[in-house]
């Protein structure tokens, strides 16, 4: 058993902060349906779908990722019919996600309230740039406003250069894993009260908590905290040094790994007593950095980070994405994944990052797959549907069956 077997989840998500918290749950365990409209599917279907490197079996990357483990139901929610059949399966449900632009919800008549009628217990998770509330609600976003307007972007970059954002959509993922956790504290409320709610994710808000003490720092004493590259404001040595083969970090937070890297590199311009506590260090940063990236630039990352280890000193190589997930630890940790693709094939993708001590099968069995590979199991086993009313259904337009 998996830790969110007996959960089902509809989900109305696309493109990125959606998909993703709604594929962590299906990781987990949860069975996740996928409701998108007949024909095309869904948008992020189309992303690289026809890219040589980026593609398989006429599904990119964005689409294979985000929508393992999740069944497909192909449902017109602008029909009548089509919205019926959707409270239908809301009453065999426990949670609806979507990442519509506010209003839709209600537009569609799918909201919290209406869908709260046929279900008491129904839980909707809404993610959006801005949230439900306030002047902005309306506002279009994706992860880049998010990053730009939350204020991580401003800490991000070189000093005195262009601001830039986080390589990775810090943004959109937030929104997902912050979802999933109202999801989940929703779920165990539902436990002491009986009933459901809704749960409002603004993007921005994320961002804005994920600031944490740096956001503290800032409305303390009102000053801006300036962009330091890959060095930090207050520990030193803080930051990334070129090596002889690819660049290495080294993170000395106390004063104890300062005294340890010193006798490691040996070199007593760093054995001034000043320099045994934090205070100086950072007086002295440039000068200190120099010294560091002289010593580093004499072997290779491999040899360093040897000696790092052996010393105890917080240390990592610059890998990029392949040298990630060739590193042992993340083989260890199960963080590649094989996936099956509809044709039979695999390709490797990144695995789920909870671990439970029990309840913890991971499994990747269910490929994404065509817009609606799984109407007619899903509309027959939990409605009772028959074939000539899924026909009837399907001539319509209400409902897409796989040719």
């Amino acid at each position: 058993m998996r830790a969110l077997e007996g959960i089902t989840v509809i989900d109305l998500t696309h493109m990125l902060s959606g998909p993703y918290g709604t594929m962590l749950m299906a990781d987990l365990g949860a069975r996740t349906i996928k409701v998108e409209p007949p024909g095309k599917g869904e948008g992020t279907r189309r992303l690289l779908e026809k890219d040589p490197d980026y593609s398989r079996d006429g599904m990119g990357a964005y689409f294979l990722t985000l929508c393992r483990n999740k069944e497909s139901v192909a449902l017109d929610l602008k029909s009548d019919e089509g919205r019926a059949l959707f409270y239908e399966l809301v009453k065999h449900a426990d949670v609806v996600v979507s990442n519509f632009g506010v209003g839709v919800v209600e537009r569609l008549k799918i909201d919290y309230h209406t869908l709260a009628a046929y279900n008491p217990r129904i839980i909707t998770c809404a993610i959006s740039g801005f949230g439900e509330t306030g002047p902005c609600r309306d506002w279009p976003s994706f992860d880049l406003v998010a990053q730009g307007m939350g204020g991580g972007m401003s800490l991000t970059g070189i000093e005195g250069g262009d601001y830039l954002r986080s390589g990775i959509p810090i943004g959109d993922l937030g929104g997902g894993m912050f979802g999933v956790i109202g999801i989940l504290a929703a779920l165990q409320a539902r436990h002491v009260t009986g009933v459901g709610q809704h749960i409002d994710i603004s993007m921005l808000d994320c961002q804005l908590s994920m600031l944490n003490y740096i956001g503290t720092m800032n409305l303390m004493s009102g000053k801006m905290t300036e962009r330091v590259g890959n060095g930090h404001f207050v520990h030193v040595p803080y930051n990334a040094f070129r090596t002889t083969t690819r660049p290495i970090i080294i993170a000395v937070i106390t004063d104890n790994f300062w005294a340890t890297l010193v006798d490691l590199l040996g070199d007593d311009a760093l054995r001034r007593e000043e320099f045994l506590t934090q205070p100086a260090r950072l007086r002295e940063k440039a000068f200190i950095e120099e010294r560091v990236q002289a010593a580093f630039a004499t072997q290779s990352c491999e040899y360093w980070m040897a000696a790092l280890q052996r010393a105890r000193i917080p240390a990592a190589p610059v890998n990029d994405v392949e040298q990630a997930f060739a590193e042992p630890q993340a083989a260890a940790r199960n963080m590649k994944v094989k996936v099956q693709l509809p044709s039979g094939d695999w390709i490797d993708q990144p695995g789920n990052p909870v671990k439970l001590s029990v309840n913890n099968e991971e499994r990747y069995t269910t490929p994404p797959g065509l817009v609606g590979r799984d109407t007619r199991a899903v509309l027959t086993s939990m409605l009772g549907l028959d074939e000539a009313q899924l026909t009837r259904l399907a001539k319509a337009g209400t409902i897409g069956l796989p040719a």
